[in-house]
């Protein structure tokens, strides 16, 4: 799984993307083709500081993605991450069906 980490207009830190990678690999567990990930990470300075984070998945035949604004990376990171696995476990439970029909 290649997992590419890119942030728009500013330096993610390291612990940023220690972060994004162990939450990242913790979807190996919905499943195990995943083929690509990409991140995206951008900043909008306003009065509110907000933070997007958008995750592009690929898994054969398909493509996933998920986006979340919130004031913080990791939370915004996070609640994406929390999208993608329910659309992996969703794809997942579809295989079954399919497999036991």
């Amino acid at each position: 799984m290649n997992i590419n980490i890119t942030a728009r207009k500013f330096k993610a830190h390291d612990t940023l993307k220690e972060f994004i990678n162990g939450e990242i690999s913790s979807l190996e567990k919905f499943n195990d083709e995943i083929l690509d990930v990409d991140v995206i990470l951008s900043y909008q300075n306003s009065k509110e500081n907000i933070k997007t984070a958008e995750i592009i998945l690929q898994v054969p035949g398909q493509t996933l993605t998920a986006t979340d604004s919130t004031d913080d990376f990791k939370k915004s990171v996070g609640a994406s991450i929390e999208k993608i696995s329910r659309q992996l476990e969703k794809i997942k439970t579809k295989k079954t069906a399919r497999v036991k029909s």
